[in-house]
């Protein structure tokens, strides 16, 4: 019956016992679950950030709140007063829909194809996320300002064509043919019958082209820092480094463009890129345990557990290498063996003390590893947090 029962067993493919499904559960189900976990812990940033996108789009197309006067004047030569407003219109070298598109595409582009490397989720999230929050935060900030505040550009008066003569029976506003010499006007005296492009002409501070830029581009600068350690324990490769400047590079000529095409002045750009970058960095530090400190600025934060500096700060910087690009040095490399199964070869070979030559280069102290293995991690009684499980360096644990 044996031998019978074999030969039955390898006709029918449904007697072949399946490897039971990771904890009980098939990817699916452990897929679903995943997604409605994600959700529930993220949902209100989600809601927030369509909302504000919303208020952004709906706040940059309300009608233009603010009262500028501007001059008209000839002296004798017959040169305008204030030429400063009388460039001619040129168009935009870089359209405002395409600057968005590019401040938000590229970074996003970079940091998926980073993930065929790094592969972690958690990281892949916090990138992703903190990117919207800047672009999303900078854009309000900006457009605020612009529809309360504003100012003329370069190119005002090309598009005004103001004609002074009607400023008797247009002057609402009582600000018509005011100042020294009565050469003050608003855009009541302008001819333009395209209000949208008046109203375009009378915004250009805070330059909404430098502030997503910046907000997009130094976004990614910080990630790409972190990941590469261009800053950290050890001299890192000067090609790296022109790597690191690259977003900086793009941001500043998407802006300086601006200039080219006359369409800011060069305050309305440096407004745009102070507004950009503090934002950027807010948004990364939100997403990540540091900015600066090489030693955990790679490490995405999460939102059930809290990252215990104190206990990690008395640990090679080996332990937290996940989610890295650069392997380095004990950074990024990843293990050879389980956790468990590492632990147990240490054990069965007496090695309790044993240092990798990694841990000797980086002056690490000594763990509990198998000699030649590499990057260690630690006990989960090692690091301690509040969220009941450790942040190992292993997998999704930890990012």
């Amino acid at each position: 019956m044996l031998p019978f029962h074999r030969r039955e067993a390898r006709r029918e493919p449904t007697a072949r016992a399946e490897k039971p499904p990771r904890n009980g559960q098939s990817k699916w189900s452990q897929l679903v679950h995943f997604v409605i976990y994600f959700i529930k812990v993220s949902w209100r940033d989600i809601l927030t950030m369509a909302i504000l996108g919303a208020a952004s789009l709906a706040i940059y197309q309300a009608p233009y709140a603010a009262t500028r006067n501007f001059p008209v004047t000839f002296d004798a030569s017959g040169d305008i007063v204030y030429p400063q407003f009388a460039y001619p219109e040129r168009g935009w070298i870089i359209s405002p829909s395409l600057s968005g598109v590019i401040s938000a595409v590229i970074p996003l582009g970079i940091i998926l194809l980073a993930q065929v490397r790094i592969r972690s989720f958690w990281d892949f999230n916090n990138a992703v996320l903190g990117l919207l929050y800047s672009l999303i935060l900078g854009s309000l900030f900006q457009v605020i300002i612009k529809q309360l505040i504003g100012g003329f550009r370069p190119y005002f008066l090309a598009v005004c064509q103001p004609d002074i003569s009607l400023a008797p029976t247009h002057n609402n506003t009582g600000l018509n043919g005011v100042g020294f010499h009565q050469i003050m006007y608003t855009s009541e005296v302008c001819t333009n019958p395209d209000k949208q492009a008046i109203k375009t002409a009378m915004t250009s501070f805070p330059s909404g082209h430098s502030t997503t830029a910046f907000a997009g581009y130094v976004f990614l600068f910080l990630w790409m820092n972190a990941k590469l350690k261009v800053w950290a324990n050890f001299q890192a490769s000067f090609y790296w480094l022109a790597v690191l400047l690259a977003p900086l590079l793009g941001a500043t000529l998407m802006a300086a463009c601006l200039t080219v095409d006359q369409a800011h002045n060069w305050y309305d750009i440096l407004a745009g890129v102070v507004i950009g970058t503090v934002v950027a960095f807010m948004s990364y530090r939100l997403c990540y345990a540091a900015v600066w400190d090489w030693r955990y600025n790679h490490i995405p934060l999460r939102r059930d557990r809290v990252f215990d500096y104190t206990a990690a700060a008395a640990l090679p910087a080996e332990v937290l290498e996940k989610a890295l690009w650069v392997r380095k040095l004990g950074w990024g490399r990843k293990r050879r063996a389980g956790r468990r199964g590492m632990m147990g070869k240490a054990k069965a070979r007496g090695s309790s003390n044993a240092s990798s030559a990694t841990y000797a280069r980086n002056g690490g102290p000594s763990m509990d590893v198998p000699r030649g293995q590499g990057v260690s991690y630690p006990h989960p009684a090692t690091v301690r947090h509040n969220g009941g499980d450790p942040y190992y360096g292993r997998g999704e644990n930890m990012v």
